[in-house]
């Protein structure tokens, strides 16, 4: 049996307030093999994002593990690359400087950094932005900043949470693509967490539906279409049978689980 690239096993968290306890999410697992898309779906507020919190290490669950090539890396920060749902570009660097944070990071002298970065400006579509600060660019170009900086974390497995949720439809659709053709040449693990089916379904190898808070996995489908892919696989009867399923689970998703 392959060993999964990243394991996420039986993980609990529950949030604690003055006023509230949250139960967001119980005995979730997710596995990632090496070079797989998958991608997390379920309500809002279903413990999503949770989980990639508690991959990166920047949430401690209540129960479970997180293992990285069979080695624990529970509560370890810096072991896989995490895009958040907000681009979180600094407003007085420029793109290249905002880009090269991770290998600053890292220790790489600003230099060797910008050089390394300028060798994918291209690649990523902002070889004309390099100098630009973000104020000045769209939506879509400022998320392909941040991919950029994501890639550069260097990083075998991508967490990647809504990265298209704030963009209009047009945008969205052209990004999906030139995610898919970034994927297939870096072939990296990814987790995307989204709301959206047909991105769900575009993108991945498989597809985790979480149910309602607190979020356990409840279904787990196999994409079967070929790759590589473009919109037309949209317009498929296998497309729109697995589009039919998965909103089924969905529908039962809004039930919590017992």
């Amino acid at each position: 049996m392959e060993t999964a690239k990243l394991l996420v096993n039986n993980v609990s968290k529950t949030f604690y307030t003055t006023k509230n306890t949250i139960a967001a999410v119980r005995t979730a697992s997710i596995a990632v093999k090496d070079g797989e898309f998958i991608s997390l779906i379920g309500p809002s507020g279903c413990g999503k994002s949770t989980i990639l919190d508690i991959a990166a290490g920047l949430t401690s669950p209540d129960e479970g593990t997180v293992s990285l090539n069979g080695t624990d890396i529970t509560n370890q920060k810096g072991h896989v690359s995490y895009m958040p749902q907000s681009d979180v570009l600094f407003p007085w660097r420029t793109i290249l400087d905002n880009v090269i944070i991770p290998l600053e990071v890292a220790g790489v002298n600003k230099k060797e950094a910008r050089e390394q970065a300028q060798s994918l400006l291209t690649l990523f579509g902002l070889e004309s932005f390099a100098d630009s600060y973000p104020h000045t660019l769209s939506g879509g170009m400022r998320q392909r900043a941040a991919f950029l900086r994501t890639h550069l974390c260097q990083k075998e497995v991508m967490l990647l949470d809504e990265p298209f949720g704030k963009l209009d439809a047009l945008t969205r659709r052209q990004l999906q693509q030139w995610l898919l053709s970034i994927w297939q040449q870096f072939q990296r693990s990814v987790v995307l967490v989204t709301h959206d089916v047909d991105e769900a379904l575009l993108l991945s190898d498989r597809i985790y539906v979480m149910s309602s808070r607190p979020g356990q996995i409840i279904y787990e489908l196999t994409v079967d279409l070929p790759r590589p892919r473009d919109p037309e696989v949209m317009t498929t009867q296998t497309f729109n049978e697995m589009k039919r399923t998965l909103f089924q689970h969905l529908q039962e998703a809004n039930s919590p689980v017992s």
